[in-house]
């Protein structure tokens, strides 16, 4: 059966996640049903990481294995018709081997997370960015985030109902910058590793915006590293502000 990569942009709110659920609206569950309207049958493809209630994506990847060998602009068209209203597209399309996976293929993931900063209620950025009323010191978060960046046991950091086999693993980019978008100041999170356990980047973000803050000094993030204690943790931002911005291969199949 050909086997085709997705790469696949979405918006979070209207689901309970990426992964199919029985009596709650998913990603994959939308992408499922598209496909079943070219090929009637059950359909079950696989993706580079599962993103939680609200999360985003601009550069999901997945795959499927189909009967009929698709052109895949036609396979992209035809499914990003089949998707509506849903927001969910499918920005490109591309046949690959049939050993390659999107989750096992994959040497890196990228994570975007958006603050904005401002006290009028967001309106166009509502439910893409996590609002804030005080201003955050980027810098300092800087300072913060330079103790995460490197092969850590990051238990602090980890949900209570992470399935991974391990707590340790290697960060290899966590970068604070001070954007000035349209609707206001914003503060972006450019996070990036092979892989992550639960809930991580958002307990980075929701504990580096306590130093942004100045409730905590740039050092208590290593303390609260080096605790490996979840109780150590600040608070957990809510997903609607993180977006899965790119999956990296060895050799990028939409190239």
């Amino acid at each position: 059966m050909p086997r085709f990569a997705l790469k696949v942009e979405y918006h979070g709110k209207p689901f309970a996640g990426w992964q199919r659920q029985k009596d709650q609206p998913s990603v994959q569950g939308a992408i499922e049903a598209a496909l079943a309207r070219l090929e009637p049958g059950e359909h079950t493809i696989a993706a580079a990481g599962r993103t939680d209630t609200g999360v985003h994506a601009l550069g999901q990847v997945a795959h499927c294995d189909l009967a009929k060998d698709w052109d895949p602009f036609r396979l992209s068209e035809a499914l990003n018709y089949h998707l509506k209203p849903d927001p969910v597209a499918i920005v490109d399309c591309a046949r690959v081997d049939d050993g390659w996976h999107a989750r096992f293929s994959a040497v890196e993931r990228q994570y975007l997370f958006r603050i904005l900063i401002r006290r009028a209620p967001a309106t166009h950025d509502a439910g893409q960015v996590w609002q804030l009323s005080h201003d955050l010191d980027a810098n300092a978060m800087q300072e913060a985030a330079s103790h995460l960046v490197g092969n850590h046991d990051f238990t602090t950091f980890r949900s209570s109902i992470c399935q991974a086999a391990s707590p340790v693993k290697t960060l290899d980019e966590l970068r604070v910058e001070r954007v000035q978008g349209f609707s206001g100041p914003e503060i972006h999170f450019h996070v990036r590793a092979r892989s992550f356990l639960h809930n991580q980047v958002r307990s980075f973000v929701g504990t580096l915006e306590r130093v942004g803050a100045g409730a905590w000094d740039p050092a208590d993030v290593k303390a609260a590293l080096d605790a490996r204690d979840r109780a150590a943790c600040g608070p957990v931002c809510p997903g609607h502000g993180l977006y899965l911005a790119r999956v990296g291969y060895p050799d990028d199949p939409f190239a």
